[in-house]
């Protein structure tokens, strides 16, 4: 049985709305990296940068943490987007009033899975040239 290995990435403070983001998220849950990537490439939403960075850092992390990983097997096993911090800012009402309102920022998490390449099975032939012992030379 094959082991599978896993690697994470966490960008924080998109300035984007999390309900807009997981919009964009939704599209790539579950979904091999390759064709996450292409999918967000041709998405016109401005969330689907960041997200197609943080999987690309999640792949990146997945690749450098594990030599043996098969590049095709790697998935999205899971990608979650929460509310990040809130900036309080004001606009400027009617009657020298301010009106508050609130800049939302995301979080996203991006965990990606890949499976170890098989490992070559040895012939058992071991090379002749290193197991001879050289000979000694006569005078």
């Amino acid at each position: 049985m094959k082991n599978t290995l896993r690697a994470h990435a966490y960008i924080k403070g998109i300035d984007n709305q999390p309900r807009k983001v997981n919009v964009v998220a939704s599209l790539v849950r579950n979904r091999t990296v390759a064709d996450a990537l292409v999918i967000l490439a041709h998405t016109p939403r401005r969330a689907a940068l960041p997200i197609s960075k943080a999987i690309e850092s999640a792949n990146a992390n997945l690749l450098q943490q594990h030599d043996s990983v098969d590049t095709k097997s790697i998935i999205i096993s899971r990608i979650t987007v929460s509310a990040g911090s809130r900036m309080r800012r004001y606009v400027p009402a009617s009657r020298g009033r301010a009106l508050p309102y609130e800049k939302i920022s995301s979080n996203i998490f991006v965990e990606v899975t890949g499976v170890e390449k098989a490992k070559k099975a040895n012939s058992g032939e071991k090379n002749t040239k290193s197991s001879k012992q050289p000979e000694k030379e006569q005078k």
